[in-house]
């Protein structure tokens, strides 16, 4: 357990700054889970409305160093490539 009042603090923060980013984390995978979920349903047309939300999620997740910006970029290029893959006939 902390003693000076500053590691008090410190801790404090920590447990904020890590609820708040399971909540970034966790949006953004449910997210994901949900469009391949649409995809592998052949429901192109709804996971292309969908993407957008994970977009948002993952560009919030990396804004604040959550996750990095580069696999924000990653997911977001794969997800956009299996959409379009799946709605070629």
């Amino acid at each position: 357990m902390p003693i000076t009042s500053s590691a008090k603090k410190a801790l404090r923060q920590s447990k904020t700054k890590r609820k708040n980013n399971l909540v970034k984390k966790e949006k953004f995978k449910i997210t994901k889970k949900e469009i391949l979920k649409l995809i592998s349903l052949k429901n192109t047309g709804e996971a292309k409305k969908r993407i957008s939300e994970l977009y948002k999620a993952l560009d919030k997740a990396a804004k604040t160093n959550t996750i990095h910006k580069n696999k924000a970029a990653r997911l977001k290029s794969r997800i956009a490539k299996r959409i379009t893959r799946e709605a070629k006939p």
